[in-house]
């Protein structure tokens, strides 16, 4: 852009006031709220069978959830896809311009088909459909003109028609896509409730974020095991207990019994208490001065039950003890951290 341009759109801009662009702004939203509120009626209304005979093709599928679409019903196409695949229903996108070079050989007789087209004409789309009708995979169809020839081929039509968009031109899919995005999110719902997705399904299929390092994270994956684990006896000095903690670097030493069972546990914080009241401390045990009962967790327990945990009783460290209550690990709040537990 040249800079007599920029100058002529800075003008523009200029002449028209702030004002007038909110109002803008907000009659888009409106519009676009406006379609999606008219679709929920719709499908509470005659389009309801529609829905649900289209949920039930998509949950007898024996394969996957094709979903396809050109320019900007693609772009929503691919976004339903990746929805589906999140929440339990595999589902792919497969482009219809590349699908008549060769791409239709992603999709199988077991798989359905879900065709995207405001207009229900698009000539790619229309090129692709005979040939997955004939090898024998059921189709819906998400268009808004129920006459259209795309509705017709259908299994099932989903009506996604609007009033209006919301470009001031009445051209650019704007209010249609919206509507389009937010059936196939309904659509999505229905489908994970319908298969009893779980939250610990969701997290499977998204490890590498938030929910998955939470539902997926047990305490055995990020515990300080074997020597990194301060622990001392009962009988021993509270000077020598002071050495381990310092030793191992977790501010805190469990106490154990000749079990190997943890009895008490001795933090830096119970040590800058104790100084403020006790004089000399060279003849103390560090039974004489721990904790009893610490808190404890198993190693099949998840990390974010070791956060809650800690976050409940205001500690920053936790043992780790086995069925037998054996100590086989400690946590410290920075190990839950690190794993981007919390």
């Amino acid at each position: 852009m040249s800079v007599t341009d920029e100058k002529t759109l800075t003008k523009i801009f200029d002449e028209n006031s702030a004002a007038h662009a909110l109002n803008l702004a907000r009659e888009t939203l409106q519009i676009e709220a406006d379609a999606i509120l008219a679709l929920k009626q719709r499908f509470a209304g005659e389009g309801s069978q529609h829905f649900t005979d289209a949920l039930k093709l998509l949950l007898e599928c024996k394969g996957r959830v094709v979903v396809s679409g050109m320019g900007k019903s693609g772009h929503i196409a691919r976004k339903i896809a990746a929805t589906l695949a999140s929440t339990g229903t595999p589902a792919l996108f497969v482009h219809p311009g590349e699908a008549a070079h060769g791409d239709l050989g992603m999709v199988t007789a077991q798989d359905a088909f879900v065709a995207i087209s405001n207009s229900g004409e698009t000539a790619e789309l229309l090129d692709i459909v005979p040939l997955i009708k004939r090898m024998g995979a059921k189709m819906v169809a998400m268009t808004g003109k129920p006459g259209s020839t795309l509705a017709q081929l259908a299994n099932v039509h989903l009506n996604v028609a609007v009033d209006k968009e919301a470009c001031p031109l009445n051209l650019a899919p704007t209010a249609s896509t919206t509507a389009t995005l937010a059936l196939g999110d309904a659509l999505a719902v229905a489908l994970l409730d319908a298969r009893g997705f779980r939250e610990e399904d969701f997290a499977r299929s998204h490890p590498g974020g938030a929910l998955g390092r939470r539902l997926l994270t047990h305490v055995r994956d990020v515990m300080r095991s074997g020597a990194a684990v301060p622990a001392v006896t009962g009988g021993l000095s509270l000077s020598a207990a002071l050495m381990e903690i310092s030793q191992k670097g977790m501010a805190m030493t469990a106490v154990v019994d000749d079990a190997f069972r943890p009895i008490g546990v001795f933090t830096d914080g119970d040590l800058r208490r104790m100084l403020e009241h006790t004089q000399d401390f060279s003849k103390l045990k560090i039974a004489d001065v721990m904790h009893a009962n610490p808190r404890t967790i198993g190693p099949d327990q998840l990390a974010a039950d070791a956060a809650q945990i800690m976050e409940q009783f205001l500690i920053n460290q936790l043992l780790v003890t086995d069925t037998d209550g054996k100590l086989v690990g400690a946590l410290h709040i920075h190990d839950l951290t690190r794993a981007k537990v919390i």
